[in-house]
């Protein structure tokens, strides 16, 4: 089987951290955000991935090589000249996802995180016969986006209302598709969407069908929604494989830690906390629902909360970050800062106090 992961776009809204990686290779609880895709790919039997790509393509693929050899799966890249939306890029690798097998293909958005239970769709797309099937989640203001109307017993999609003012279903598309390969005869090679073009039509002819996501899901293409995803990410990984999560009387609730970090002795941990490779933290500091990137060091009695801390930050002695604080690479925050809410960008040392969310250029 085959994989497309829409890769596209420039970051904009996890900027500082886009400024120094691709989107997709920012990372989330420890690993960059693809993998925990092309992971949850390869288990399910997929042998090529194919990255659809108009930013930094040269970026991704030296990045990835690595993982081609460790996972042992072919990671190749469909580089777009113009941006092509979310249709258009499966038209441009129309060669390599229809090999002639016959075999269906997924499709994902890269910046949804969730249990990716590719192996359920697999079977629900082959029970119901039709051309297409995506995945819906339920959400509690469905007014804020489109709406799939589907039959309850067979998941056939009626139709798509976009951000309905009045109730009319309370599921939506959750960016993880599975399509027969005849549905690339649909698409032209243009700018085109997929979900405003090509599904509407599919679903006229009555054979796009939708799974209801069993599990968590979450799009963490923005700082907070990236602070909730890790707390639903977490929260999963308690029921599914709970020794990844640290333990001790220094943590609470879910936290994980990489192997390589150091902790000092006296601190307060979680809940909601990754911590990542080669990491110091020092003695007597307090985390929580924060990420903390690679190289980072935490000094004595910094307070960290809500916030992500971007690759070989400094925090330094008695500083306190709260309120969705986003420090790019390579930021040192000298000791005794408050930081509320500040968007910082990269290599730059913070001397005075951010009393209110602002970009620091």
């Amino acid at each position: 089987m085959k994989a497309l992961i829409l890769v596209g776009g420039f970051g904009t809204r996890l900027r500082p951290l886009t400024l120094s990686v691709p989107k997709p290779l920012v990372d989330f609880a420890n690993k960059p955000m693809i993998l925990h895709q092309i992971e949850a790919l390869k288990a399910v039997g997929v042998t090529e991935v194919v990255l659809a790509i108009n930013y930094q393509p040269e970026v991704m693929m030296n990045f990835l090589r690595e993982f081609e050899s460790k996972l042992e799966i072919k990671i190749t890249c469909s580089r777009e000249t113009e941006p092509l939306g979310t249709a258009g890029p499966l038209a441009l690798a129309r060669d390599t996802l229809n090999d002639d097998s016959g075999e269906p293909f997924f499709v994902l958005n890269s910046d949804v995180i969730s249990e990716y239970p590719f192996k359920e769709m697999i079977e629900f797309h082959k029970s119901h016969g039709g051309e297409a099937s995506i995945m819906v989640t339920k959400v509690d203001e469905p007014s804020k986006y489109g709406v799939v109307v589907m039959e309850e017993k067979t998941g056939k999609v009626e139709r798509f209302v976009e951000k309905p003012k009045i109730f009319v279903g309370n599921k939506i598309n959750a960016g993880i598709y599975l399509l027969n390969p005849s549905v690339l005869d649909k698409i032209e090679l243009r700018p085109t969407s997929i979900e405003k073009e090509i599904f509407p039509n599919i679903a006229t002819e009555e054979k796009l069908y939708a799974m209801v996501l069993p599990g968590f899901w979450m799009d963490i293409g923005q700082p907070r929604d990236y602070i909730t995803g890790l707390r639903l990410y977490l929260d999963s990984l308690r029921k599914k494989s709970s020794s990844k999560l640290a333990s001790g009387s220094h943590i609470v609730g879910n936290v994980i830690v990489d192997e390589t970090a150091v902790i000092g002795e006296g601190c307060l941990i979680g809940p909601d906390v990754a911590i990542g490779p080669g990491c110091v933290v020092e003695s007597g500091v307090r985390l929580s629902r924060c990420t903390i990137m690679r190289g980072v060091r935490i000094k004595k009695h910094s307070c960290i909360s809500s916030s992500i801390i971007g690759w070989h930050c400094t925090v330094g002695q008695w500083a306190r970050v709260e309120n969705m604080t986003i420090l790019g690479e390579d930021v040192h925050v000298c000791d005794e800062i408050y930081s509320n809410g500040g968007v910082v960008l990269p290599h730059k040392e913070i001397k005075s106090s951010i009393l209110k969310p602002e970009i620091v250029m």
